[in-house]
């Protein structure tokens, strides 16, 4: 059976339910820097989301993935922009980027269908 990014999602976000009671500080922490570190600047959301789900494949992380891919969708992303930023991250990590990259499309087309209200 194969689980899907949203799946992997919604239980990566219970998991990190659980750890918001056990740690608050530390995820407290942790959403300030991410809030800063995505709001606008000399680099767009998008940009940055480009960026994140490229070191969600160089770091093999499938929750990064998901959230990074869900984000792109929101965002407005292309798939052709999708693409590109996998490329890199194929051409900086290799062999392993690439099978990364290829779950990260399926992650992006999966919540683009979402998005268009047809099925993955």
């Amino acid at each position: 059976m194969n689980t899907t990014y949203q799946d992997i999602t919604r239980t990566t976000s219970a998991q990190l339910a659980r750890l918001r009671t056990d740690i608050p500080a530390t995820l407290r922490g942790f959403s300030a820097m991410a809030q800063a570190a995505t709001e606008d600047g000399a680099l767009d959301k998008t940009t940055k989301e480009l960026i994140a789900i490229a070191l969600s494949v160089a770091a093999r992380c499938d929750p990064c993935v998901g959230y990074h891919a869900k984000a792109l969708v929101e965002l407005g992303a292309t798939r052709a922009q999708v693409a590109e930023a996998l490329g890199m991250a194929v051409y900086m990590g290799g062999g392993p980027s690439l099978m990364y990259a290829a779950k990260a499309s399926a992650a992006f087309d999966e919540f683009a269908a979402l998005v268009q209200g047809s099925p993955a």
